[in-house]
């Protein structure tokens, strides 16, 4: 990772666990994501009715019942930033940047212009460390799809894998996939603490509105099952 593809400097891994918990400094309700980012640019220029990225199925979310996969956890791994996300089952296969804070407490987003991008959250846990680590990217852009736009089509039991600065990569296995309303998002779910090491890949999705844009968010959870 280059300092010309983060969108803030400075700042090196902390111990908040990301936007929307106590002592992130975010405030509001949600991811918080600048309307900007969830506007579903392509949507409106070609109709969305054929065009709206998958919705996460009943049979991918907590409620469904027990994991089809393994519950097994790798030991946590020292702190080291993110600079790769890979998800071979959805075709990502994109670079890492940094993302801060805005001024009103939301998450910073990659920029809207370069689609295969995606953001860590880089004052919360780096992805393969103990804590729940946050990595955040567009879902759409005017031109088309971008980074997460299959994100909610992903399935217990697939792999996330991402590629740190010390050289390893840390494979996580995904737990569930959930959609979100903005107005009945967990804070606490997403974001809160974890014992293990666990991931939270985030992007809008839900219904789509042509004048205000997605009206929530896809999440994928995921845990630490090995490293490479």
């Amino acid at each position: 990772m280059t300092d010309d593809t983060r969108s803030a400097t400075g700042g090196g891994a902390g111990t908040t666990t990301g936007p929307g918990t106590a002592g992130s400094g975010a405030k509001g309700k949600g991811w918080g994501m600048a309307i900007a980012a969830c506007l579903g640019l392509w949507l409106v220029q070609n109709g969305s009715a054929e065009t709206t990225p998958p919705v996460p199925s009943a049979a991918e979310a907590f409620a469904a019942g027990p994991h089809r996969h393994t519950d097994a956890a790798a030991a946590p791994l020292p702190p080291s930033a993110p600079v790769r996300v890979r998800i071979q089952e959805i075709g990502v296969d994109a670079p890492v940047m940094r993302l801060g804070l805005a001024r009103d407490g939301s998450l910073e987003v990659p920029p809207a212009g370069n689609p295969n991008i995606a953001g860590w959250y880089k004052d919360g846990t780096p992805p393969g460390a103990k804590g729940t680590a946050i990595v955040a990217g567009h879902v759409d852009n005017a031109e088309g799809p971008a980074v997460f736009y299959a994100l909610g089509s992903l399935r217990k039991g697939h792999w996330i894998e991402v590629t740190r600065r010390d050289g390893r990569t840390a494979v996580f296995t995904v737990d569930a996939v959930e959609v979100y309303d903005n107005e009945d998002f967990p804070d606490r779910k997403v974001y809160g603490p974890a014992d293990r090491a666990e991931l939270r890949v985030i992007t809008c999705g839900g219904t789509f509105d042509e004048k205000t844009g997605y009206q929530g968010n896809v999440v994928a959870y995921a845990h630490l099952i090995g490293v490479r």
